[in-house]
């Protein structure tokens, strides 16, 4: 064998007891758990008194960028993430066009990890999956970004799909299925595809129909929970789809249990209808996420000289107030330009007070002086209202993490699965340990068919993490959150060592080929 992981506490991720095994794995591959007392391997390691499991499985994120421009994302790796399931909300770099793949990157700038200079000419989904493969550290499976594929056939503005663009745009959505898509996404609140019918979504769904390949939504929570949530089930009804919830979490005067009650109730009727959740109650999101759709009807290269229109500046003014953020609690997490790079970490109330601007003058200008690319966290929010969610058996782990180095990211983006191990599981007790692997492993794994990934089986790949129960918990917080959580000692991605005791591997010599997969 290549490797023998000795005398660990085996967790398989199936939500069974543990038991106490040693794990063998030859060509990346576990080919053996149980007693190898009489087998030797190149490599032995004794993990006597920690947790062995199957790597963690991300399905909400915005790692896109980064797989692509930095190979290997040790804040995700550092939590013991193998597998990142990428381009959610509907929102990617693929497919594009000649015509629009300025826009795309310029609008993800906030969001995501890559820059003009990036762009190598890929157009198709496949395109940009091919390149992934060179260069990814973690295995990716991708998601048809809805959004994207909407520009392709109709652009950034607002109005139906006519038929021949619902045709052009359902082999489009078969070209990506094609490509090896797991999943079609959308993100009911971004732009393009914020004007898409729940009849238009239905046709994008249908191509789908019979493959158990899950339609996966940031719904239109701007439009209400509960409705959006009712949308979601109704457009998994009528394409023979199942259903995934993004992000799920809500606030009063919602009740988690009317939530659950719809879930429960489509699951039962025959909809499979699962969610993720990232442990946290305060999110993050580009400032430009409160502007008015009308900004981005020509496109996002546009959206910037709209903002200098006194009747759009009335609109964006009317978009701001409706919000009614509590400016005392965002914090300005990043921009693009070195500007305001003394903002970062400051509330949104301080930056307007220093300029001496009402607040949507000043935000607004903010904007234009960081070409839209303003990324926010809200700081304020009660995470015991995320436990019900996190408790529940069909929500799994998403991380939603956005990374900017030396930004002040939210701190999901490095801590999730340490809060999500330690706290919840040590502190609050909301699930066994056990339990919480399920969520992290073989239920996202089953979710998005991925074969051969999130269990700690014979024959299944060598994505292993090695960690101590009673040490991980996570150390990123809002003023401070680029910190590793603890515990993660070791990590293994198709049988390669990736995190050594604690630390990140070097992938970008050309000596060591990344060994993450595209699924």
């Amino acid at each position: 064998m290549d490797l023998i992981i000795r005398n660990g506490t085996v967790i398989d991720g199936t939500g069974q007891p543990r038991f106490q095994a040693d794990v063998g794995v030859k060509n990346g591959m576990i080919t053996e758990v149980g007693v190898l007392t009489d087998v030797t391997a190149s490599e032995e390691f004794d993990s006597t008194g920690k947790i062995v499991c199957p790597g963690f499985i991300d399905v909400h994120n915005h790692s896109d960028g980064w797989l692509l421009r930095d190979g290997h994302q040790t804040c995700k790796t550092q939590q013991g993430f193998t597998t990142e399931i990428i381009m959610s909300d509907g929102i990617s770099y693929a497919p594009v066009s000649c015509l629009n793949w300025r826009d795309w990157i310029y609008y993800l700038r906030g969001l995501n990890g890559l820059r003009m200079q990036d762009y190598t000419g890929w157009e198709s989904l496949d395109d940009y999956l091919q390149i992934l493969a060179t260069t990814s550290v973690q295995n990716f499976a991708a998601q048809i970004p809805y959004a994207n594929l909407r520009t392709l056939v109709h652009d950034f503005s607002r109005g139906p799909l006519d038929d021949s663009q619902i045709t052009r745009m359902k082999q489009l959505v078969e070209e990506c299925l094609d490509a090896g898509a797991v999943a079609l996404s959308t993100g009911l609140d971004y732009i393009a595809q914020c004007h898409s019918p729940t009849s238009e979504l239905i046709h994008a769904c249908l191509p789908m129909a019979g493959l158990n390949k899950p339609y996966v939504t940031h719904i239109r929570y701007k439009s209400g929970l509960l409705e959006g949530i009712k949308e979601a089930i109704e457009i998994g009804r009528q394409a023979g789809v199942p259903v995934h919830i993004s992000h799920l979490k809500c606030q009063p005067p919602v009740h988690p249990e009317q939530v659950f009650e719809l879930i429960e109730e489509a699951c039962a009727e025959g909809i499979p209808t699962t969610f993720d959740v990232y442990p946290y109650q305060p999110g993050s999101t580009m400032l430009n996420y409160l502007l008015p759709y009308e900004v981005w009807e020509d496109g996002p290269l546009a959206a910037t000289g709209k903002l200098a229109l006194e009747d759009i500046r009335q609109k964006v003014r009317h978009s701001f107030h409706s919000y009614r953020l509590d400016l005392d609690h965002v914090l300005m997490a990043w921009s693009p330009s070195a500007d305001h790079i003394q903002d970062w970490g400051k509330t949104l109330a301080q930056i307007v007070e220093e300029s001496g601007k009402d607040a949507v003058e000043a935000l607004t200008d903010l904007l234009l002086d960081e070409q839209l690319g303003v990324l926010c966290v809200m700081d304020e929010g009660d995470d015991k209202l995320v436990e019900p969610f996190v408790a529940h058996p069909r929500c799994m782990m998403g991380t939603d993490a956005i990374y900017q180095p030396g930004g002040n990211v939210h701190p999901r983006a490095f801590g999730s699965a340490g809060r999500w191990l330690g706290s919840f599981v040590r502190n609050a007790k909301l699930f066994t340990l056990e339990e919480a692997i399920r969520k992290m492993t073989s239920l996202s794994a089953d979710t998005f068919g991925l074969k051969g990934r999130g269990r700690l089986t014979a024959n299944a790949h060598a994505d292993i993490v090695i960690f101590d129960e009673n040490n991980i918990q996570d150390h990123a917080g809002f003023g401070d959150p680029q910190h590793a959580c603890s515990g993660i000692d070791q990590v293994f991605i198709n049988g390669n060592r990736v995190i050594q005791d604690s630390k990140p591997l070097e992938f970008s010599s050309s000596s060591k080929t990344p060994p993450g997969q595209r699924l």
